[in-house]
């Protein structure tokens, strides 16, 4: 587990210095390792999605968590949803 927290961690990392495209609907928040491991503890739902390639997920993914390519995001943005939190990695 937190090897996968790890990961969480690095991709958060990649994504903090990609420029958003448009401002979000939604409010945006970006949380660490640490805290997203204590809010899971504390039995907090949430809804983590995988953003890296299928073949990838495939390999290994945190256990609960969904698969949604990057580049596919846009397509399947219904599927995000708009309230609670919601994990990208």
């Amino acid at each position: 587990m937190r090897r996968s927290l790890t990961i969480i961690g690095a991709a958060a990392l990649l994504l903090l210095g990609a420029a958003p495209a448009a401002p979000p609907d939604a409010p945006v928040s970006y949380i660490g390792v640490e805290e997203l491991k204590a809010r899971l503890d504390r039995g907090e739902n949430a809804d983590i999605i995988d953003v890296r390639t299928w073949q990838e997920y495939r390999e290994r993914h945190i256990k609960g968590a969904r698969s949604m390519p990057i580049r596919s995001i846009g397509d399947r943005a219904q599927e995000i949803p708009q309230a609670g939190l919601v994990v990208f990695y």
